[in-house]
């Protein structure tokens, strides 16, 4: 899996840098053309010279120190890269590449990079364990980073325990599983909404609902991972953005609609969970609206129906709607698959406490055009997201046969 992959080999300055040696060498002879990038503080541990032997390519210690005036050193590499092993990931270099600092030459290539990024972190157990650094795991995790993880033994520092660099041969190995998974939504373009809208009653109040858009954030990260260029459009929500999405915040429903059918045309797979205002004020104030004695009365108009406007407008594209319903909820989603033109609809039981909006958790049924029902019952929303993909690539694939 790695010959003739492009692999940028960044080394931090832990005494398992030695390791990065092997790890070295045991890449050029699966074929990859390896370039390493070392910090400061990994040259009092090994020194350039000992990679430039093993790698047979110049190695990189200083962002100043650009080499050739018609390329910017670190752009060039993070360009050059089909992807970036950092090994070993001390606790310092975590929390710089978490926080997006880049000082040196291998933070800068990093935020530059758009390959696939694996960390193999190596320090003290209780370095590994500590709340700065599991929060900084977390944040990486969440940007799209992955890990290989250290092993358990006996370390440099005299402990016991896990914070050991994995071994080269299982870091290759790791790697090579990854690399040579299937991503069957490569080359396809996937847009999703997510999250709530707001529509203003004056210039302090307005209306929403509960959704939370973990659904919908779930979704696009799957969709990433599954290979797909994902759009996402995001009312406004409480969430990390998600490296390597391109997300559109908006704000009311007409601005979901907008924002949907200029990007609709050029997308295979177009998934609304979205929880999108049915009503509107009639009429905004610009001021605040002052209390009077005695009842209020708003006037409410329809909103633009997003799903049924796509549904109706679909050429080529598999398109997906939610359904939010507290009873009949099986009757009011087929309802809603057919009126719509859909190609299938999610449908979950929003007067369930336990999941469904501001819940991590969540329980499914799925309907299909073909007249295909399935159930998932209670898990995360990241288990929900694999197991609709699986239903619908499955779906897409029934019909393009």
């Amino acid at each position: 899996m790695l010959q003739g992959k492009k692999v940028v080999l960044g080394v931090s300055g832990g005494i398992a840098a030695y390791k990065a040696c092997a790890l070295t060498s045991k890449l050029v002879q699966s074929g990859a053309e390896v370039k390493v990038i070392m910090t400061e503080g990994a040259t009092e541990f090994v020194t350039p010279l000992t990679f430039q032997a093993l790698s047979r390519n110049p190695v990189y210690t200083n962002a100043f120190d650009e080499k050739n005036p018609e390329k910017i050193a670190h752009i060039d590499l993070a360009d050059w890269a089909d992807l970036v092993i950092l090994a070993p990931a001390t606790a310092h270099l975590l929390g710089r590449i978490a926080n997006g600092l880049a000082d040196d030459m291998l933070t800068t290539t990093l935020l530059a990079t758009t390959a696939p990024v694996y960390i193999a972190p190596a320090m003290n157990v209780h370095m590994y364990d500590h709340p700065a650094v599991k929060e900084n795991l977390l944040t990486l995790d969440h940007y799209g980073y992955k890990f290989i993880e250290p092993g358990d033994g006996y370390l440099a520092c005299g402990y016991v325990g896990k914070g050991r660099l994995e071994e080269p041969e299982n870091i290759i190995r790791v790697i090579e599983e990854s690399e040579s998974q299937v991503q069957p939504l490569k080359g396809k373009k996937v847009l999703i909404t997510a999250g709530p809208t707001k529509e203003s009653v004056d210039a302090v109040r307005y209306f929403t609902n509960h959704s939370s858009g973990k659904m919908g954030y779930a979704l696009a990260e799957e969709a990433k991972k599954l290979g797909a260029d994902v759009t996402l459009v995001s009312g406004p929500v409480h969430l990390k953005a998600i490296a390597g999405i391109n997300t559109i915040k908006v704000s009311t429903a007409q601005e979901m609609y907008q924002a949907v059918l200029e990007n609709f045309d050029t997308q295979d797979i177009v998934i609304k969970s979205a929880a999108v205002a049915d009503y509107k004020p009639k009429y905004q104030m610009d001021q605040k609206m002052k209390k009077k004695e005695g009842p209020l009365t708003l006037e409410l108009e329809r909103t633009q129906d997003i799903l049924k406007t796509i549904g109706l407008k679909k050429t080529h594209q598999y398109v997906v709607g939610f359904a939010a319903e507290t009873d009949n909820i099986l009757h009011y989603g087929r309802e809603k698959l057919s009126k719509k033109n859909l190609d299938a609809i999610v449908v979950n039981d929003i007067g369930n406490k336990e999941i469904g909006f501001q819940s991590d958790q969540n329980e499914v049924y799925v309907l299909t055009q073909k007249g295909e029902e399935f159930s998932i019952s209670t898990r995360s929303k990241q288990e929900i997201s694999k197991k609709l993909f699986d239903i619908f690539i499955n779906d897409m694939m029934g019909e393009s046969e």
